[in-house]
């Protein structure tokens, strides 16, 4: 007869060592998987902030190249250059309207400065831009050329500058017409300039972008006069 009040053998059972090997090799393949998708957002994140920076730098230098760009030909006097007297026919030409591009890389030009206009190029009023040795520099003085983007970040490969001119003529304005090809016949030059920026990331060769701008000269260089 089995005594009621015998304690009962309570179930027990262990893992085999075939169900612990199991375990260990799911959760070292859960890790590994964790590492590996850890891994690749870290590095994802890192190309990302890389492309950043360099796009950065682009959109920095082709806005400061475009606004100061646009300033060129600026004169005090520049209504001057658009009047005639019987004691002067020919109207003052406008001393700061050269512009100059010296192969592809390099522009450079003028704008007054002064407080008072002295209708006068003079030192200090010269600027532009150039690509040298991966980066662009800018022209703030004679002869003074400081970088505006920096090598350690990314390498400016193209930094490319074309002219567009357009040249219009004015003469039928005039209050007695002044014929297309007549000698001194009032023209007015429109200038722009199409710019390309590429630059390549210094810690990830492959991060290569690239920005494209169009840069309209607001002082049109006007020459001529309407006749007598």
């Amino acid at each position: 007869m089995l005594n009621a009040h015998a304690p009962r053998r309570a179930a027990a059972r262990g893992l085999s060592i075939v169900e612990l090997m199991v375990g260990v090799a799911i959760g070292l393949i859960v890790v590994a998987a964790s590492v590996h998708l850890s891994g690749r957002n870290i590095a994802s994140s890192r190309s990302m902030l890389t492309d950043i920076r360099v796009v950065q730098d682009l959109r920095a230098v082709g806005d400061l190249v475009s606004r100061d760009l646009r300033r060129s030909a600026y004169w005090g006097n520049a209504i001057l250059g658009t009047r005639n007297t019987p004691i002067n026919p020919v109207p003052p030409a406008n001393p700061y309207a050269g512009v100059a591009v010296a192969g592809t890389d390099t522009i450079t030009y003028d704008f007054s400065r002064d407080a008072a206009e002295d209708d006068a190029r003079g030192a200090g009023e010269t600027f532009g831009f150039r690509l040298n040795q991966g980066r662009v520099e800018m022209q703030t003085a004679t002869d003074t050329w400081q970088p505006v983007t920096d090598p350690s970040v990314v390498t400016i490969t193209d930094f490319v500058i074309t002219p567009v001119v357009t040249v219009l003529a004015l003469g039928h304005l005039c209050p007695t017409t002044c014929p297309p090809g007549t000698p001194n016949c009032p023209t007015v030059t429109v200038r722009r300039f199409d710019l390309l920026l590429r630059g390549q990331s210094v810690r990830d060769a492959a991060v290569v972008r690239e920005l494209r701008s169009t840069v309209r000269l607001r002082n049109d260089q006007f020459a001529g006069a309407c006749p007598a």
